[in-house]
């Protein structure tokens, strides 16, 4: 059998956890919940997930040193998978605190949380095939723009960003895949054969260095 990826998901709060947990092992991965700086710096993937108000959940990530994590694991090109309000703190700005800043921009108020489909562009590894599916949305506050793409250097090597928004006349900016950054701002463990395709896709991406892991 095939080595499973281990991944962290990062524990910072009240956060129930389980539903994630329990759809990222169907997806194929070892996991375990855990604050342990250690452990989440040297997984194969770390999910940061979050579903409080942003104030609150900016000071659990920091308390356990979420930010260090964060910033040693993309720059030796580890996975992390921001998710809710875990892909708000990815920002610079959010309501009421400051980001982690990994990328520009602000978050702010949004339509009304519920089901609703993307707007998949092309390159998208995480959802293509999936532009007519509906994705759960838990939170009331989003990203309306990606300001990283705005000044990208046209001469450069780097892979552009890859940014997805939702469908309809007022989108906002629903998942990033950004190098070993991914980011969803809907709950793929609420949404359904597309989110756990979403997951699945993620979960194999990511290396096997830990096969051994109990």
């Amino acid at each position: 059998m095939p080595a499973q990826p281990f991944v962290v998901v990062l524990d910072h709060g009240p956060d129930d956890h389980a539903p994630l947990v329990e759809a990222l092992t169907r997806a194929g991965a070892a996991v375990e919940v855990t604050s342990d700086k250690r452990t989440a710096l040297v997984a194969d993937g770390l999910v940061v997930a979050g579903s409080g108000p942003f104030v609150d959940v900016m000071a659990g990530l920091r308390a356990v040193g979420a930010d260090q994590v964060v910033d040693r694991r993309l720059a030796g090109g580890r996975a992390v998978l921001a998710i809710d309000v875990g892909m708000h703190a990815m920002f610079a700005e959010g309501p009421g605190a400051e980001g982690l800043g990994e990328w520009p921009g602000v978050v702010d108020s949004a339509p009304a949380a519920g089901p609703g489909p993307l707007a998949v562009p092309d390159g998208s590894r995480l959802f293509v095939g999936l532009a007519g599916a509906e994705f759960h949305f838990a939170h009331t506050h989003a990203a309306r723009a990606f300001p990283l793409l705005d000044d990208w250097p046209a001469d450069t090597r780097l892979v552009v960003p890859v940014v997805v928004f939702t469908a309809g006349p007022d989108p906002v900016v629903a998942a990033v895949e950004n190098g070993p950054l991914t980011a969803l701002l809907l709950r793929p463990e609420h949404s359904g054969d597309a989110g756990a395709q979403v997951l699945a896709r993620w979960v194999e991406s990511l290396p096997t260095t830990h096969g051994d892991h109990a």
